[in-house]
């Protein structure tokens, strides 16, 4: 059987893209999930504040997960889990494993939803020894919250992303000794609310402009040293602090999962190391979309689902043929670190950009202009950080507007 959609990972973009290409509807869609359960990340997210923009309440991570699964089951979705998918072939045929055996799955779409994975200890190069104690954000949060493991009594974080914040005030509450979170860059990488909720209410320090430069401890961690650093982020000799600890937690970033994307020969962005993607989230391989984490790390899940949603539909009606010639490209512009899309085919429906910035702003401004830097529009911002996803959208009637085959986001300080 040739299926109309596959969806590779069942986590909160595979579960809103599966919803909404049977809503669009697609008769034969197929989840494909490696887990034991859908939900993805979602399942261990056991804290509130999912929800707020999707469905107007406040949820934890399983109840926001729960909802999709109750839509998922009033429609034919066929789902696999358990399912680890190994290969996606340019013509649509999906290859997996699982308890069943060997399968080869043939898609007219097929939805890339595989998510992200965390940074690890290698891709930082912190010195020191390899005691055990190390660990990531992530890692430390599927063992409190669902294995119901202590991981460490007296505990450093290094990096503020949202989930070394959020562990830090879950450690806090088990008992354990956060000692400081310690983030190299001047200013949080996570969402304001959590550094407030998550630090600030639990008189944990944030040490702005520090890194992690030793970690010390033979069989398990003892200790870390940690300095400031400058703006080159080099350490400042002179400004070493040690503090004793038993575990060092790692929230330095998320990379989309992106093996299968590269393998089956789709484009990937430099900068989000995620796929390069048009307006209806297809890639530049035809009749394969993609969506949330693993086309760029969101900070919030209802973020997800919008984009997810999109690309279900665009996959159910998706029609085949040439693709269109000469695309309109999206560039990130000075102050602006990536946009998703990158590439723009039709002008004749409003677009979404999703965007972030490289730096902390007060009063400013998003402009957007073409190839020969006239403005087509321009939106004012009363604070951005890098921590939060901006998005801005653009009508018909201003893409119309746009020249030479380019738009350039960029931002700007206004007085």
């Amino acid at each position: 059987m040739i299926y109309d959609v596959i969806i590779i990972g069942g986590g909160p973009a595979g579960l809103a893209a599966a919803c909404a290409a049977s809503e669009a509807g697609a008769k034969q869609i197929l989840i494909l999930e490696r887990d034991m359960e859908l939900g993805g990340i979602l399942n261990q997210c056991i804290h509130n504040g999912f929800g707020l923009h999707y469905f107007k309440e406040e949820l934890t991570g399983p109840e926001y997960a729960g909802r999709f699964e109750e839509m998922l089951a009033r429609t034919n979705v066929e789902v696999r889990t358990d399912t680890m998918v190994t290969a996606l072939e340019p013509e649509k045929r999906v290859h997996s494993m699982s308890t069943d055996g060997y399968h080869v799955d043939e898609g007219r779409t097929v939805i890339l939803a595989m998510g992200c994975r965390e940074r690890p200890r290698g891709a930082i190069g912190i010195p020191g020894t390899r005691p055990a104690g190390i660990l990531t954000a992530g890692a430390a949060q599927r063992y409190i919250n669902i294995e119901g493991f202590s991981v460490g009594r007296r505990i450093v974080i290094l990096g503020s992303g949202d989930i070394g914040l959020i562990m830090a005030r879950r450690l806090k509450l088990t008992g354990a000794d956060v000692l400081a979170c310690v983030e190299i860059m001047p200013h949080s990488s996570g969402l304001k609310r959590n550094i407030v909720q998550c630090l600030d209410d639990v008189d944990i320090p944030l040490l702005l402009s520090h890194t992690v430069t030793d970690i010390q401890g033979k069989d398990r961690v003892s200790g870390v040293t940690v300095a400031a650093v400058d703006a080159n982020r080099r350490p400042v000799p002179g400004t070493e602090k040690h503090f004793d600890c038993d575990t060092l937690l790692l929230s330095v970033g998320l990379i989309p999962e992106n093996e299968l994307t590269r393998a089956a020969g789709i484009e990937i962005d430099q900068r989000t190391n995620g796929p390069v993607v048009y307006e209806n989230m297809e890639t530049t391989l035809p009749g394969v979309f993609a969506c949330g984490n693993v086309v760029q790390v969101h900070d919030l899940v209802d973020f997800v689902t919008i984009e997810s949603q999109k690309a279900g539909r665009s996959a159910a009606l998706w029609q085949g043929g040439e693709v269109p010639a000469a695309p309109t490209v999206i560039e990130a512009g000075e102050h602006v670190t990536y946009t998703v899309p990158q590439r723009l085919r039709s002008r004749d429906e409003k677009v979404e950009i999703s965007f972030r910035t490289d730096q902390v702003f007060g009063s400013s401004r998003i402009v957007v202009e073409d190839a020969a830097g006239n403005t087509v529009a321009h939106f004012a911002r009363p604070y951005m950080t890098p921590g939060e996803m901006e998005h801005i959208t653009l009508p018909p009637k201003l893409l119309a507007k746009a020249d030479g085959g380019l738009l350039r986001v960029r931002v700007e300080e206004t007085v």
